[in-house]
């Protein structure tokens, strides 16, 4: 397989922008010093001609209250929601009525912002995944309060969790990122080199970095072409920049930032192009920076084919989830935005007739405490997710969505801070082994995978085999 730094298009559309600015020297020195050999058993068994995938990671970034997202309407269940989140309770007609079927028969309740994720989840096209957090063994409350227990480094801190969710390795920090190692292995599927497989709405982020890739970065309009670079009245400028380009440096450190310059100024030209020779989609989003940013991913789909991509990987993040305060008015709005732009993606989606080839999934830093600071919630563990598209078993809740959400559950771990009941690991190896990723490739994306499932296998049964 040819290396991966020499054909993902590294950094972002240019000098100046996010994603080359925040490639420091050090993270430039890191990417080299760790290059490896990847698993060729992926990109051996995708045979030329498949058909096209692609992941889209939507991280709601701060920490999303989950289990007012997601709500229990059991009536004894409910009742101890009531109970425990006192003033922060929903009442059940704020909530949209959904049935885990053919699952457990319980009902539920979806925040009544969501009405497009309520219709998508009663499609069958929709289903959320319950209980889910970073874990670095499976974990219980006896091995906690005995502190014999491995935690994640950092529990319940922003920055590690966010990152910890991002590599699926939180017993270290600073490894390689899940979605970064599945490019390196699978980037040699698609037809065309100069532009990364993972695609980024927001800047670099470590879920696409890989040992030796960083994210392609692009705007929700599309890619930004240096100023005055292939402006024809400004001929010496391009020649000055290709001049100095085209140095060799001594220095490692200056000629692997040279070279990272030359792939940005061309991956954004190839890019450009692309982008441009594509019709722009008829499906309208709403004019919010989650809809933005995912009528950009729908477009960056929809010009896979100018690309040549086979598979792909994006990546969009909807900030400020982080309520300590004001929780009940400032998360209906973003909840409503959310859902807004999710249904405007999947009806994107349709238009392209790849509603069968895109999962659209969200993760968050944590869930939040169940219980209230007096008019927010602070930072927790466990919570829930949701997973679209992908021709997956909708209309279910896939893991353990607690029957119990009473302080001093066997869950709790202090003011209603859940255990997840499922690793990211497990949430993560089913949507790696739906993009294509080998099973015996499972173990390099997720080097914690073995210690929850097997890796051979899909560990929720969301999507049919082969699908």
């Amino acid at each position: 397989m040819q290396s991966s730094i020499d054909k993902a298009g590294l950094g972002g559309p240019l000098l100046g922008q996010p994603s080359c600015d925040r490639v420091g020297s050090t993270t430039l020195y890191s990417l080299l010093a760790n290059l490896t050999a990847t698993s060729r058993a992926s990109a051996e068994t995708l045979a030329p001609g498949i058909p096209y995938k692609a992941l889209v990671c939507l991280f709601l970034d701060g920490g999303n209250d989950s289990y007012n997202m997601l709500v229990p309407l059991e009536p004894e269940e409910y009742a101890r929601y009531r109970t425990v989140r006192t003033g922060l309770a929903l009442e059940k007609e704020q909530l949209l009525e959904i049935g885990d079927s053919p699952g457990s028969g319980r009902r539920f309740g979806v925040h009544s912002a969501m009405p497009e994720v309520r219709d998508l989840y009663a499609e069958g096209k929709l289903s959320f995944v319950c209980n889910v957090g970073t874990l670095v063994e499976p974990t219980n409350l006896e091995g906690l309060n005995n502190l014999t227990a491995r935690l994640p480094l950092g529990l319940y801190s922003h920055a590690d969790q966010s990152m910890h969710w991002q590599t699926a390795t939180p017993d270290l920090r600073g490894s390689a990122w899940w979605g970064g190692r599945i490019a390196e292995i699978l980037q040699a599927v698609n037809e065309r080199e100069g532009v990364s497989m993972n695609i980024s709405l927001s800047g670099t982020n470590i879920f696409q970095s890989g040992r030796s890739l960083v994210p392609y970065s692009i705007t929700p309009d599309g890619a930004s072409l240096l100023e005055g670079y292939a402006d024809p009245a400004r001929p010496f400028f391009r020649k000055a920049v290709d001049s100095m380009l085209e140095l060799k440096y001594q220095n490692l450190l200056k000629q692997t930032y040279s070279k990272l310059t030359r792939d940005s100024i061309d991956a954004a030209a190839k890019f450009f192009l692309a982008w441009n020779n594509t019709a722009p989609l008829a499906t309208v989003f709403p004019d919010t920076a989650v809809g933005k940013s995912l009528r950009g991913v729908a477009q960056g789909i929809a010009a896979r084919g100018n690309l040549g991509m086979r598979r792909q990987t994006f990546f969009a993040r909807s900030g400020g989830w982080d309520h300590h305060d004001e929780v009940l008015a400032t998360q209906a709005g973003m909840l409503r935005h959310i859902s807004e732009a999710v249904g405007a993606f999947w009806r994107a989606m349709g238009e392209l007739g790849l509603q069968d080839d895109v999962v659209l999934f969200t993760v968050s830093d944590f869930g939040r405490t169940l219980s209230s600071n007096g008019r927010g919630t602070d930072h927790g563990w466990g919570g829930n997710q949701f997973v679209l598209g992908g021709r997956h078993a909708g209309s279910r809740l896939y893991g353990r969505y607690p029957d119990d959400l009473s302080f001093g559950n066997p869950l709790d771990t202090g003011r209603g801070r859940l255990i997840p009941t499922m690793s990211v690991d497990e949430y993560f190896c089913e949507l790696a082994l739906w993009l294509g990723v080998a099973p015996a490739d499972i173990s390099y994306v997720l080097p914690n995978v073995g210690r929850f499932c097997d890796p051979a296998k899909a560990p929720l049964g969301m999507f049919p085999f082969g699908s």
